[in-house]
């Protein structure tokens, strides 16, 4: 059976996740996970994919708040707003946030190196799913993309970097055999480059999770959502913020379909509960 080897939780989107040992699963996904974001002044979301320094940023979740550290700025602490959602955000389903302040605003404009707003999601059950993407409106979701619980599988990552080293030897052969300098040895893809909540080990085939229809773990149940579609954000070194080609490249001639690539799962909480680093997974 499968096992929990991995659990994080990003409480600001796009900024470096925090492992846990153990993480506490409500409604809307795990406790704290993309409640917090950066807007421009006008309200349009800011991602790594356009500030790849974000991924150096790290958040942790505290009572009544978040701290904020990395990429060399002071730790801050910022609470949770109480007032009303003051702030209009271009996000779908979305329209108003919370701002977080003005000591937030200034940490987070120093790290981009522009004006920025820091915001957060009172309630996300004002937002909720997509049909598209196998949920309702009444299924909660916060500053996520598509789906509340992210899932991925070492068996799945492993398949990828066999894929990912076949390539790499294929552009080492061409170069080599029309006398360019060969490509450099290429890094070993990180799982943090997906951003899972939940990574699962254990006697399992690759890309067998695209057909779970339910995963639960401890008191946990998770029903199955979409598959995800990935972006530019997975080719940024989660270390160094250096973009490269992979795993686009390689997911391009094995995981295409429908105009996108596509790695690990979404999935939706259907019961509650709290999960730990070594829980067995039983898949429905």
């Amino acid at each position: 059976m499968p096992v929990v080897s991995a659990l994080t939780v990003f409480p600001v989107k796009s900024f470096a996740g925090t492992p846990l040992s153990r993480m506490a699963v409500d409604v809307a996904g795990p406790r704290g996970d993309r409640r917090w974001m950066l807007v421009e002044d006008d309200g349009a979301t800011l991602t790594a994919r356009r500030f790849p320094r974000m991924l150096a940023a790290h958040a942790r979740t505290v009572d009544g708040g978040v701290e904020l550290s990395g990429a060399g700025l002071p730790t801050i602490t910022v609470a949770e707003p109480q007032g009303a959602p003051d702030v209009p955000i271009e996000m779908t389903r979305l329209p108003v946030a919370t701002h977080a302040g003005a000591e937030a605003a200034q940490w987070c404009s120093e790290l981009l190196g522009r004006s920025v707003r820091f915001v957060w999601l009172d309630d996300p059950r004002r937002r909720g799913m997509s049909e598209r993407h196998g949920g309702t409106l009444d299924d909660p979701l916060a500053f996520t993309d598509t789906g509340p619980v992210h899932v991925t599988t070492t068996a799945s990552l492993a398949r990828l970097n066999r894929w990912a080293d076949e390539v790499h030897d294929e552009l080492v052969q061409q170069a080599l055999d029309a006398g360019r300098v060969p490509p450099e040895p290429r890094p070993t893809l990180d799982m943090r480059r997906f951003r899972p909540n939940i990574v699962l080990d254990g006697d399992l085939e690759p890309f067998e999770e695209d057909g779970w229809p339910t995963v639960t773990i401890g008191d946990v149940l998770l029903r199955f959502a979409d598959t995800c579609g990935r972006c530019v954000l997975t080719t940024i070194d989660p270390d160094t913020q250096h973009k490269g080609k992979e795993p686009l490249r390689t997911l391009a001639r094995h995981r295409r379909r429908d105009g996108e690539v596509w790695f690990g799962i979404q999935m939706v909480p259907v019961r509650t509960g709290s999960i730990g680093v070594g829980d067995v997974a039983r898949v429905g």
